[in-house]
């Protein structure tokens, strides 16, 4: 190759690398590029012109820079914005779906998508939420905002002139003088038809018809027909029901197979044990007629349906007190008066004229403010201020405004609440939504 032509080539090779290196040097680097994006934005969101703002912002935050949360959050108000609009709602959701998913992701994105929920009643959606916000944050601002939020309710369309309390998942309900027995919810099964009813226990509950007692199933069909004679039944549990026969208290089964024990009075089994009374006296006997707690207390305080017995503890009565005994001893103080313990929670107490909740321990758990009450149920307890009921979450927090006449416990979701109309069933958001309290 000739001299000169191997000239041209060096010149041509060099001449190709400044501009090359001119070409990468006055080219954007990404974070240049998502910084003018962004500038861009902020003049069109400035003028309030977010429809050509949003797109300058969804091709920002598709770039690996700097500041893709900056732009994220300015895309977010965008959206906002146009809230309504045809496929925004879901592009702003899908957005803050990216950020809680992030490894390092903060309450907020969860708090934001949560409030978005509840401000359009989408309260499922915001339970869900906040339920993963609280398990990946421990953010104590997500589980206030849950306990604040949880609690929504609505109200059924079935009325009733009386309701007993719920049991298990059924409660005895009247309507023109005569019982039936309905779901949690308020919903009839068994008809109306009854002088009265039972708890529904076993697949049966014991029906009065007239002098006849006998046992029905849920399809109302007679199981059993008690022919002891009796005048009148307490409620079924546990295989027992207390029978009235002659003046005193037996207890038979499901069957009416009778009992040889007279006693002057017995309550409900709750597992595996009853208050009784025996020769005047109050003890506590288990399903054999064992005294677990012998009979030589002035009293036994029970439930609506005759329970007394939860947890491993009882309240007993004596010179006008009430004593907490757990597994057989005498726990903690004297009190005025008390509630039973449910499944759960704590148990109402009464002190100095005002009624708080205590544990199985003996502690007071939420302070004694309240005129009246009942123990938990599915982490809610019914108060009383004044003259109304509402209800109190574990907390001590007043969670279903005191707007009721008359309020029961809850149970599958739904409670019994007095109304102007009659007896009315409420039932948690969050329960139908999702089978079951969190």
């Amino acid at each position: 190759m000739k001299r000169s032509s191997r000239l041209f080539l060096l010149l041509a090779l060099v001449a190709v690398f400044i501009i090359s290196w001119i070409v990468v040097l006055g080219a954007e680097t990404p974070d240049q590029k998502q910084a003018e994006l962004i500038r861009q934005a902020g003049d069109y969101m400035g003028d309030g012109i977010y429809v050509l703002a949003a797109p300058l912002l969804e091709e920002a935050i598709d770039i690996n820079a700097s500041r893709t949360v900056e732009a994220e959050n300015m895309l977010k108000r965008a959206y906002l914005e146009m809230m309504g609009q045809t496929g925004v709602s879901r592009k702003y959701l899908d957005l803050l779906d990216k950020q809680m998913g992030r490894g390092d992701a903060g309450p907020e994105a969860f708090a934001e998508a949560a409030g978005f929920h509840l401000d359009r009643s989408r309260f499922a959606e915001a339970y869900a939420v906040l339920r993963a916000g609280i398990a990946k944050t421990q953010s104590r601002e997500l589980s206030a905002m849950y306990e604040g939020s949880r609690y929504e309710y609505t109200t059924g369309y079935n009325a009733y002139e009386d309701v007993t309390r719920t049991f298990g998942s059924t409660i005895g309900v009247c309507r023109d003088g005569r019982w039936g027995i309905a779901r949690a919810d308020g919903t009839l099964f068994i008809p109306c038809e009854y002088d009265k009813v039972s708890t529904f226990s076993d697949d049966r509950a014991v029906v009065k018809n007239g002098a006849l007692i006998y046992a029905v199933d849920r399809n109302n069909n007679r199981l059993a027909l008690s022919k002891a004679n009796a005048s009148d039944f307490g409620n079924l549990a546990n295989d027992r029901v207390p029978l009235l026969i002659d003046g005193k208290w037996y207890r038979a089964t499901g069957e009416f197979v009778v009992g040889s024990t007279a006693f002057d009075w017995i309550g409900t089994y709750s597992g595996g044990y009853a208050a009784a009374q025996l020769n005047g006296k109050w003890g506590v006997v288990d399903l054999s007629v064992n005294w677990i707690v012998p009979p030589e207390y002035d009293g036994v305080a029970t439930d609506e349906l005759g329970r007394s017995y939860a947890q491993g503890a009882v309240f007993v009565k004596r010179g006008g007190a009430a004593y907490l005994f757990v597994d057989g001893a005498q726990t903690g103080e004297a009190y005025e008066d008390a509630c039973p313990f449910g499944s759960e929670g704590y148990a109402a107490v009464k002190k100095n004229g005002k009624w708080g909740f205590i544990d199985v321990s003996g502690e007071v758990k939420i302070d004694f403010r309240f005129d009246e009450a009942l123990s938990f149920g599915q982490h809610l307890a019914a108060v009383r201020q004044g003259e109304l009921w509402g209800y109190v979450s574990l907390y001590g927090v007043l969670v279903i405004d005191p707007v009721f006449l008359q309020a029961k416990s809850f149970s599958n979701g739904s409670a019994p609440v007095l109304t102007d109309i009659g007896w009315r069933f409420i039932t948690l958001i969050e329960y139908r939504a999702e089978g079951g309290l969190m």
